[in-house]
């Protein structure tokens, strides 16, 4: 497309396949194309360290939609069908690999898989904080990567190489769409196929030909891997796009305002108040300024001048004085910062604090954090008085009175939510006065351990395997009853030489499932993976695959 550049990675790559086609032309020895294979993995490690790149990408859009749904939803949507559509071509072509390997070796799949094919830790492309272990082939290992017979029969002859250019094309067509037609000619999609190739001897030929025609397996495969990383490409350079499409001339969240967390409200006569005022969800690379003004309930015009400024680094400000006085305080003060567009802007902010002798006790019942998405038994109390007389809140989420233990309380907290803040108020003398405040860690649920029959791997009786008929997925050492609802697998086995695969919606194993385990052979493997779990908190969770062999 016009006005495209391209990266550094997409340079590299480029170069690499020149050097590729160019040894190709040549009709160079075995061990200089065993060379080569250098060049295949720095492939796939460069595809490995991009896809991690793509991940923060939808991690900071995920970010994004869960402070502003109603304004981020039409391009965070976008944004999942591109992963989605990637993810589809990327497996296709992995498993074309396997296909092309198993088929040039003249092995059974579990030959394939256990010859020429490893087990490795890869970023998960659906969970930007995790990893998930994959099958990944070790071409060195391959005794025919310099054979093309046979590649060529499997790719020309049995027209695989044109099924794979119309999913290309297609993929190429539905990615496009999920772009403003203003905004087509700033995204690079490198999987052209219909160009125009020549061979060795100056004859037009197709791109089918042009690639897969006598060519060696280690080049088809490095050809494959391209074709990986172009999609990656493609994908991250929509995602982008698309994120860049929230109106840069606003603050990319929710709702700004000033926020003041101090240390304590409550404070002894002649200890220091300590305070950190910031906006929030603010840009940690702006330097703010603040104006504090002790004794006032708001800054104005005529009171500006005798307000104290305390510059801020990375996006907060602190604010700490020695307090002499006993009794009600109070302050305020405003927060500059600088919007995308390069706009001063002020924010306002007050605060109150008491500087007396009572103390808050916030103790979580079972933890020292709060849980997404479950309820958290919470005690609170103050020394001489008594709990029905105690008012809490919560800066994220609700806190209510737990209705089996008189005078504690239940704390809900909403996903997105790093940490919270109880505070409470008291009568104290008939007078509503703030008692303190509390802050706590949130985290999220663990996620459950997948199982069949209690196993995540080894061996099993094939009427277990059918008896159990579904994958439970199991909390470990965890406190709270809570359960996960697994919504989605994908089991593998292998039949006649041919890998299977079969996706089940649920937990329960479909018809086809229990057909095939029914036949199933001694030391038939079976493979549950890609198990998608929602938990109490609405969030989907990528669980640990089970590997089982019939016994």
């Amino acid at each position: 497309m016009a006005g495209y550049k391209e990266t550094p990675r997409q340079k590299m790559i480029a170069m690499m396949y020149l050097v590729l086609t160019a040894l190709l032309a040549l009709n160079v020895s075995k061990e200089i194309l065993d060379a080569f294979l250098v060049v295949n993995e720095s492939m796939i490690s460069s595809n490995e360290t991009f896809q991690k790149k793509i991940n923060d990408t939808h991690e900071q859009f995920n970010l994004q939609y869960a402070l502003n749904p109603k304004k981020v939803e039409p391009f965070w949507e976008k944004a999942r069908e591109a992963q989605r559509l990637s993810r589809e071509l990327i497996d296709y072509i992995e498993n074309v690999k396997f296909q092309i390997v198993q088929y040039s070796q003249r092995r059974d799949s579990v030959e394939t898989l256990e010859k020429y094919y490893h087990l490795k830790k890869v970023p998960d492309p659906y969970n930007p904080n995790k990893t998930i272990e994959k099958w990944v082939l070790n071409l060195e290992t391959v005794p025919s990567k310099d054979n093309f017979e046979r590649p060529t029969n499997y790719f020309i002859n049995q027209g695989k190489a044109k099924i794979l250019n119309e999913k290309i094309k297609k993929y190429r067509k539905n990615i496009l769409n999920l772009v403003e037609e203003k905004y087509k000619d700033d995204v690079k999609i490198a999987l052209e196929t219909e160009g125009i190739y020549y061979d060795k001897g100056g004859q037009r030929q197709s791109w089918e030909m042009h690639n897969f025609h006598m060519t060696i397996l280690a080049a088809e495969i490095t050809i494959l891997n391209k074709l990986i990383s172009e999609v990656q490409t493609a994908e991250f350079d929509v995602v982008s796009l698309l994120y860049d499409q929230i109106d840069i001339s606003d603050f990319k969240y929710d709702q700004i305002s000033a926020k003041v967390i101090p240390k304590t409200n409550y404070i002894l006569k002649g200890e220091k108040y300590e305070a950190e005022v910031l906006i929030a969800a603010c840009d940690t690379k702006q330097d703010p300024e603040v104006y504090v003004l002790r004794g006032a309930n708001e800054i104005t015009s005529g009171n500006l001048s005798r307000a104290q400024k305390i510059e801020g680094k990375e996006g907060i400000v602190k604010l700490e004085w020695t307090a002499n006085v006993e009794g009600p305080q109070k302050y305020a003060g405003i927060i500059k910062v600088l919007t995308p567009a390069g706009e001063e802007v002020e924010y306002p902010f007050s605060h109150e604090y008491i500087v007396a002798p009572p103390s808050l006790t916030v103790a979580a019942t079972k933890m020292n954090l709060f849980y997404i998405g479950v309820d958290n038994p919470v005690s609170i109390s103050v020394p001489g008085i008594a709990k029905e007389n105690i008012r809490p809140s919560i800066s994220a989420g609700s806190i209510s009175s737990d209705p089996n233990s008189r005078g504690n309380w239940i704390v809900r907290v909403p996903t997105g939510t790093r940490k919270a803040v109880i505070s409470a108020s008291a009568d104290y003398q008939g007078q509503m006065m703030n008692m303190g405040s509390a802050e706590f860690r949130v985290k999220k649920v663990p996620d459950p351990v997948a199982e069949i029959a209690g196993l995540v791997q080894g061996s099993i009786e094939k009427n277990t395997l059918l008896a159990a008929s579904a994958i439970i997925p199991e909390m470990k050492d965890f406190e709270f009853d809570l359960y996960f609802r697994v919504v989605s697998f994908k089991m593998i086995t292998i039949i006649g030489g041919d890998l299977v695969q079969k996706n089940a919606r649920g937990n329960r194993f479909t018809e086809d499932m229990n057909s095939i385990i029914k036949n199933a052979r001694r030391k038939q493997k079976f493979f549950f993976q890609n198990i998608q779990a929602t938990g109490p908190d609405g969030t989907t969770r990528s669980l640990n695959p089970i590997n089982l062999e019939i016994k």
